[in-house]
């Protein structure tokens, strides 16, 4: 990193400067999904060597649980790996899964390029259900789909729940306007705290 700590101030509580995001260790952008994944893995096993690991994505969205997967890999790497510093920076577009990745950074982890826009929103569900057969049968289907529904919205809010932590942002207006999908700018998402800075 370009600067020097003050005394008694790690690296990790400064804010990076614009010239610390000049070659990323992690580039990703397109679709959220497996694909995704596999090149995100690779990348970020290249670069263990990095004191500082920062992690450029720009998405319209994708799959929520490849983005916890993700998420989940760089929660194991700072925990085993403290003294890395591993940031989060949103380009251009960071919709949907790509929220859901970042709420895995600390809030000052999370960086955004100036004109970004985030998009947050509810899990969605396309389900058909078709009941027919024994009654108890129909009954075990219908409480099936009612059990992977509240484990959904649980997994969701627990999502949620990190992404607004430490931010200006309670959790009932979130919830308020997460399922007509929630368009923020980055100077508002700096204002309300979801991210640290625009750069």
């Amino acid at each position: 990193m370009s600067q020097t700590s003050p005394v008694g101030v790690t690296a990790h509580d400064l804010p990076l400067q614009t010239q610390d995001f000049q070659t990323p260790a992690i580039l990703l952008s397109g679709n959220v999904d497996y694909d995704m994944y596999k090149n995100f893995r690779a990348q970020l096993d290249a670069a263990l060597d990095r004191p500082l690991v920062v992690v450029e994505i720009s998405t319209l969205g994708g799959d929520p649980e490849v983005a916890r997967m993700m998420g989940e890999d760089i929660r194991f790497h700072s925990e085993i790996f403290p003294d890395r510093h591993i940031v989060f920076l949103g380009k251009a577009v960071i919709y949907s899964a790509g929220v859901t990745f970042m709420s895995f950074f600390a809030r000052e982890n999370r960086y955004v390029t100036r004109g970004s826009r985030l998009m947050i929103h509810e899990r969605k569900l396309s389900k058909t259900l078709t009941i027919d057969g024994p009654l108890t049968m129909c009954l075990a289907s219908v409480e099936a789909t009612l059990n992977e529904i509240k484990c959904s919205i649980a997994i969701q809010n627990e999502g949620f729940e990190n992404l607004i932590r430490g931010s200006q942002i309670a959790m009932d207006d979130l919830l308020l306007k997460a399922p007509s999908n929630w368009y923020l700018e980055a100077q508002e998402a700096q204002k309300l705290g979801l991210v640290r800075a625009v750069l």
